[in-house]
Formats: structure tokens, sequence, C-alpha cells
């Protein structure tokens, strides 16, 4: 007969749960696997196959009683460090998204937005647009992978229940945040300075002749021309987006030290 006693049956279920608090709140805020658009119950499928996959990385697990205050610490740690992570790589596509509402603004298409169930509001056009085209380069490059490797180093540099959380780990997300509107601003700088010419000259146009109705003719040649930039933009923005996903990885390299300090 099989006998095992409170301790070891706290020590099977720590290696699981714990684990498993840091791996969900991780894909309940990660861009992709984290949209409002992925049921909740897939998320938390996922998370409890990752918490099986990455167990050989959280190294020895102290045994912590169920239901003591220690446990309710420890869980909320977990929590924290996971929505950190998660958060600054969500902030990568923030950019993008941000990138894409300037763009349509400059567009003229700031009117045609659309419900986007994956942010859970509306959106433009372009905005939708440039995320799609961001997840899709983001898998393409293997970025997942990337995003999960480095979940499970965070367990070799924050393991469980180990010395108390610094808060500077917070700090540096706050950091990682303000330089989002400055990458989204970047990333659509080009777009948005071609289109500023366009309705420069569409001005000079409508003073010089009277009679042209710009309303008339201007919308339709915006959109023409901005199309045809498209044309030329989209197939240069794979090396913007690849350097905006290393930051992100770089990110979150930094948020683990900063808990670890």
């Amino acid at each position: 007969m099989i006998e095992f006693n409170l301790d070891q049956l706290y020590g099977w279920i720590g290696a699981f749960i714990w684990p498993f608090f840091r791996i969900a709140a991780f894909v309940g805020t990660a861009p992709v696997v984290g949209d409002s658009a992925v049921p909740v119950y897939v998320k938390v499928a996922l998370a409890a196959i990752l918490s099986f996959a990455l167990a050989p990385l959280t190294g020895d697990i102290p045994v912590i009683p169920l239901g003591s205050l220690a446990a309710i610490g420890v869980m909320v740690e977990q929590i924290l460090i996971g929505m950190a992570l998660g958060l600054v790589l969500r902030f990568v596509f923030g950019a993008v998204i941000m990138a894409g509402e300037l763009i349509g603004l400059q567009m003229g298409l700031s009117f045609a937005s659309f419900f986007d169930p994956a942010s859970g509001g509306n959106t433009s056009v372009m905005a939708r647009l440039l995320n799609a085209l961001a997840i899709l380069v983001f898998i393409a490059v293997n970025g997942h992978l990337v995003m999960l490797s480095g979940l499970g180093r965070t367990f070799e540099m924050l393991p469980i229940a180990g010395p108390r959380l610094d808060l500077n780990g917070i700090g540096v997300v706050v950091e990682f945040s303000v330089t989002l509107f400055t990458m989204s601003v970047a990333l659509a700088l080009p777009m948005v300075i071609a289109l500023l010419a366009i309705n420069l000259a569409m001005g000079i146009l409508n003073r010089t002749a009277q009679q042209l109705s710009v309303f008339a003719v201007g919308f339709p040649i915006t959109l023409t021309v901005s199309l045809l930039l498209l044309t030329v933009f989209l197939p240069q923005i794979n090396d913007f987006l690849d350097r905006l996903f290393l930051d992100g990885y770089t990110a979150m390299s930094e948020v683990a030290r900063g808990f670890g300090r």
C-alpha cells in the first residue's frame, strides 16, 4: 500500500499550482494568447500544459501549507510576476496599434472603425491591418517560442518562494510603457510625413485654384496615394517589428532582474 504524508501531498500540489499562477497570469496578459477573443478555458488549459512542461525549470519548491498566509503571499507574487512579464510584450503590440491609428487618421480613415474582438473595443482599419501583420511576423520569427523560453528562464532568475520581490520590476514596466508612444510615432512617421505633404499640397492647390473643390477631389487623391505608399511601406516594416520584438524580450529580462534585486 502506497503511503504518503501531508508534506508530500503539499509538495506535489505545490510543484504544479505555484508555477501555474505565474504562467496563467502571463498567458492572460501576453499578446496573441491573451487576447479577449481567446476563450478563457483555452487560456487555462494552455497555462496548465505549460506548467507541466516547465516543471523541470522550477527547481526545488519549498513545502508551503495551502491556505496559509505564506501560500497567499506566494500566490500574489507569482501573479504579479506573470502579469508584469506579459504586459511588457503587450506594450509592443500596443505601439503597433497606436501607429495604425495615427496612419489611419492621416489617411482620413478614422471613421472606418470596427469592433475588434481581440481588444474588446473599436479600432480603425489600419490599426487592425498592422496588428494582424505584427502577429503574423511574430509567429513567423518564432516569437512565441522566444516568449515561452524567456518565461521559463524567469523561474531560474526568480525562484518560487525565494527572496522577497523588489518592486523595481514594476518600475521597469512603467519605464517601458513610456516608450510606447515613441515607438508608435517612429513606426508611423514615414507615412505620416508623406500624407502631411499631400495634405499641404492640396491646401496650396485650394488657394491657387479657387474653383476646384478640394473636399470632392482631396479625399480620393489622398486615399489613392496612401494606398500606393502602403505598398512601399508595408514590406519595410518587418525589420522595425523585429527590433520592437527584441526590445520586448529585453524588457522581460529587465523586469525579472528588477524583481530579483
